[in-house]
């Protein structure tokens, strides 16, 4: 499996990660608006903040604050996020 099949994969399988990257999608925010707008709890937020940035799926825009760093999706995870989103969208067709 290629490198995109792998992370499309790892985001697929997690409804926290995708939706963090629908969250980034529409705009930069910080750890706490995406904990708040999400409903988790810091350390699960932290936690996925972390896992999506290993794979280049988000960038922490300003990395040395110590509070409030903001994140933004790569291409990369607007890539991920576009495909999964076309998957859901032919399943739904299918189930009509």
């Amino acid at each position: 499996m290629g490198k995109i099949e792998e992370v499309i994969s790892f985001v697929g399988s997690s409804k926290r990660k995708k939706s963090i990257l629908e969250l980034l999608n529409k705009s930069k925010l910080c750890q706490a608006e995406i904990m708040n707008k999400t409903e988790m709890y810091k350390s699960h937020t932290s936690r996925e903040l972390k896992a999506l940035s290993s794979k280049s799926l988000i960038k922490c825009i300003n990395p040395d604050a110590r509070e409030y760093k903001f994140y933004r999706i790569t291409p990369l995870g607007k890539k991920v996020l576009n495909y999964l989103n076309n998957i859901a969208s032919f399943q739904k067709k299918d189930k009509k």
